[in-house]
């Protein structure tokens, strides 16, 4: 698929030993951490975000394609406007419905009701979605009330018995969303009419991005460029035989790789030349056998890769690199480069002053309807906080509303202990905002042996690494979220 505010695939290899994926790269913040850090946008920014997304389903239904997970999570914020990415789910509109045990797959806050009731999806559903981040971009306020996920789906579901609330949206956007949440898909808007409709709404061309977002996100996604055009040396990558894959690296969930031509050697495969955001389309690179680097319009260039292993040891151990994680969000602090005058990085004990290491901070499952907020800078834990009480806190682990594991200020893996991997992690392979708890519980996002950095309120770089998780064996939880039994670094950054 190519379009406006899609992110090219540049090139791929899914018959490999290692699927990948590389796109071009958006240094911008996704619609769900700038909700989280900033709160609802203004009308003209949420029509405006709404119409290019409604662009971009365009083309993505014009291919015979539904996304069927359009979230605040799967859009990215740009300088040049917003980005729908994650097609992690996406299915051919002709192809059979996609369950994982006995369920529905998708974000049920977020679908449709006839995805919500595991009936065929539509381009229809996408539209139903949309409507939906609108409604809570522009007030916070979801058109189906408060509750957890599951009760949000369910209610969602019940759309044709139990309509969603509209009353308290300003009167323009309760147009727009009157004609997307309609329980009949056959009823609802088009993405055309969708399109012109956000135009008129915010009073400017739908290709006019100069301050189109509040100030302090743009300054954020400002910062996030610069960083971007000054990326880090690469890492010095283990040499291996041509014929011998490099076990080490495997295990840490690197590509495998063969051995590198000499320096003085171009390195294999076609260059790409920066994709521009003007420009709808692209021309298919010639897939290799090795992943490729694209530019996105004149920031540097970034890899995607699609791994199914963790991102670190099980033993906890830091060797090796993993790829940008395949849901395609980047996040996070600055991260550190060389000097111009010298070809080497700074180390940490220039970049970086060591405030404490290793702290024990052990990160306990919340009882029904408490929630946990954590500042890490002090490190101190709050068991009891109150709902809204996270100003200067790093995480919240609740059981109030979502029940989740949310991260207030950007999250991200890393694949070592040192303060210039954690920032890179940061940068380059961030976390959902918020983690459910059926995923919590099932293990499948943090594990054992896992690298966590973020920049705390307070500008210092965080680094948790998971030393155990412990199922829940308490009674009286609404969700069976594990124990994490962590330790702490933190660095003060020298810049």
């Amino acid at each position: 698929m190519q379009g406006y505010h899609l992110v090219p695939v540049v090139d791929h290899d899914t018959a490999g030993a290692l699927p990948w994926i590389a796109s071009a790269f958006v240094p911008g913040l996704s619609l769900a951490d700038a909700l989280a850090a900033y709160g609802p946008l203004p009308l003209p920014a949420v029509f405006q975000l709404v119409g290019c997304t409604a662009r971009a389903l365009g083309s993505i239904h014009a291919a015979d394609v539904v996304h069927r997970d359009l979230k605040p999570g799967n859009i990215l914020l740009g300088s040049t406007g917003p980005y729908v990415i994650d097609f992690g789910i996406a299915q051919a509109a002709d192809a059979t419905q996609l369950t994982r045990s006995g369920g529905v797959i998708g974000t049920p806050q977020y679908m449709s009701p006839e995805h919500a009731l595991g009936e065929p999806v539509t381009a229809a559903a996408d539209l139903f979605s949309l409507g939906l981040i609108a409604a809570v971009v522009a007030t916070g306020r979801h058109p189906y009330g408060e509750g957890g996920t599951t009760a949000l789906g369910v209610r969602i579901a019940n759309t044709e018995r139990t309509p969603p609330d509209l009353s308290g949206y300003p009167a323009p956007l309760r147009t727009l969303l009157e004609r997307c949440l309609t329980a009949e898909p056959a009823a609802r808007i088009t993405t055309d009419e969708l399109a012109e409709l956000c135009e008129r709404e915010a009073g400017r061309p739908l290709r006019t991005f100069d301050s189109w977002l509040p100030a302090p996100l743009m300054e954020r996604i400002a910062r996030r460029e610069a960083t971007a055009a000054r990326p880090p040396a690469p890492t010095p990558t283990p040499t291996a035989t041509p014929t011998q894959p490099d076990a080490a690296a495997h295990l840490a969930g690197q590509p495998t790789v063969s051995a590198p031509p000499p320096p003085s050697t171009p390195p294999p495969g076609p260059a790409h030349a920066p994709w521009s955001t003007n420009t709808p389309s692209l021309t298919p690179a010639k897939r290799t056998g090795t992943p490729l680097l694209a530019a996105a319009g004149v920031v540097a260039v970034a890899l995607a890769v699609i791994v199914t292993w963790a991102v670190a040891r099980p033993d906890g151990g830091t060797e090796g690199a993993s790829g940008t994680g395949a849901d395609g969000k980047h996040a996070g602090a600055p991260a550190v480069t060389s000097s111009p005058s010298t070809s080497s990085s700074p180390s940490p004990e220039d970049a970086y002053t060591l405030v404490f290491k290793d702290k024990p901070l052990t990160l306990r499952a919340p009882a029904y309807n408490t929630g946990t907020h954590v500042d890490l800078d002090a490190p101190k834990l709050f068991p009891d906080g109150e709902i809204g009480q996270d100003d200067g806190m790093e995480l919240t682990y609740q059981d109030w509303g979502d029940s989740d594991l949310r991260f207030l200020t950007p999250m991200g893996r890393s694949t070592g202990t040192t303060p210039e991997a954690c920032s890179s992690g940061v940068d380059t392979d961030a976390l959902p905002a918020a983690i459910s708890a059926d995923d919590l519980d099932a293990g499948k996002t943090l594990t054992k042996g896992m690298v966590l950095c973020t920049v705390t309120s307070d500008d210092n770089l965080a680094m948790l690494r998971i030393a155990d998780v412990v199922p829940d064996t308490k009674q009286g939880l609404s969700s069976d979220m594990p124990d994490y039994v962590t330790t702490l670094t933190l660095w003060k950054s020298n810049k």
